[in-house]
């Protein structure tokens, strides 16, 4: 289960402040066997590190459920909303049907544009994805400083052909698509407009601002392919934290390693240029937009061919190991622990822009 809301409570265990962020995977671990547990038998999938919806058998089909707030950004936060929420359905193998948002408005600056252009931006998202908007809640408080979006989007699937990130096997190969870091690059060209603006023109940023479509936060098209494909046991969804969030709850899901070549990882030309000029590295920001899928050896070029064919980039950057060997990164050919991330990076250089 994925966290994306920011904690700023304090540890009842420690007396310390929690860092923004994911919720510590260590406490949730404590946390969910705790409190988390179902007696319902039509749970098929319930709460679980790295386990990215829920799926509630009803009859015979299954209702995959999914929740999750956009923070980081207010411009198209309306579209935002309804891609991140999609993405994780898309990787359980559901069908986006029926979308609900909770909408958050600051007071003092909440207009009446502002809200017009926000319940357009959701018609026309869930339009372009065939979804219904179907309720929800809007309220102006000062509760919050910014817009907050928090969307709950249902969506279908056939129970047999439920994917999660636990379904990876040993031998598999590791497929990234697109490549880093997608969602990243996208709101810092809204956030940070100004100084990317100064620094390289109004053409790369516009080429930045694209991002959101070009190529894009969704992963609903490359996740049909893939399971049309056959043979993909795991898909993820690559969220806060970025690559090395979902390699790591993809390996604590499923109870594997992984092996991670690193000059497989593609780190696309915009990201790179804005994660130097930040100070960030492209493997811990936020990076939708990108599908993580683990997939029978024997299949992986057939998935390959049939990505690019969708005009889909993908690559293979590493295979599903032991759990005994962790999650490792092979670089000029020895292996390390693959990097972890506290905060996520875009996180973590607001928060220090903010104190500035």
């Amino acid at each position: 289960m994925k966290r994306e809301a920011r904690s700023r409570g304090r540890s009842r265990t420690t007396g310390s402040a929690l860092p923004i962020g994911k919720v510590p995977v260590d406490l949730l671990r404590r946390l969910l066997p705790r409190f988390a547990k179902t007696q319902d038998p039509r749970v098929v999938v319930g709460a679980g590190i790295g386990l990215d919806a829920a799926a509630i058998r009803i009859g015979g089909t299954a209702l995959v459920a999914k929740t999750d707030p956009i923070t980081f950004v207010s411009d198209e936060i309306g579209i935002y909303a309804l891609l991140i929420n999609a993405n994780d359905l898309a990787t359980m193998g559901a069908t986006p049907k029926w979308f609900l948002a909770t909408v958050l408005l600051p007071a003092r600056s909440t207009t009446t544009s502002s809200v017009n252009r926000l319940f357009a931006q959701l018609h026309t998202i869930c339009r372009r994805l065939h979804v219904s908007l179907c309720g929800g809640h809007s309220e102006i408080t000062d509760a919050v400083t910014r817009p907050i979006v928090v969307g709950c989007l249902l969506g279908e699937c056939v129970p047999s052909k439920i994917v999660t990130a636990a379904g990876a096997r040993v031998g598999d190969a590791v497929l990234l698509t697109k490549g880093l870091a997608i969602e990243a690059v996208s709101i810092l060209a809204r956030e940070r407009a100004d100084q990317i603006r100064q620094r390289h023109g109004a053409r790369f940023l516009a080429r930045c601002r694209r991002y959101l479509t070009e190529p894009g936060l969704t992963v609903l098209k490359e996740a049909q392919v893939a399971m049309a494909t056959g043979g993909v046991h795991a898909m993820h969804d690559p969220t806060e934290g970025g690559l090395s969030s979902a390699l790591y709850e993809m390996a604590e899901a499923a109870g594997v390693g992984l092996k991670i070549d690193a000059n497989a990882i593609r780190i696309l030309p915009e990201a790179a240029q804005l994660c130097t000029d930040f100070g960030l590295n492209p493997l811990g920001a936020i990076a939708s937009g990108s599908l993580l899928i683990s997939a029978d050896q024997a299949c992986e070029r057939r998935i390959v061919a049939r990505l690019r064919k969708a005009r889909i980039p993908v690559s293979r950057i590493g295979t599903v190991v032991p759990k005994r060997n962790g999650v490792t990164l092979i670089e000029d050919g020895s292996a390390r622990p693959f990097p972890r991330f506290a905060v996520d990076e875009v996180a973590r250089f607001f928060k220090q822009s903010r104190a500035r």
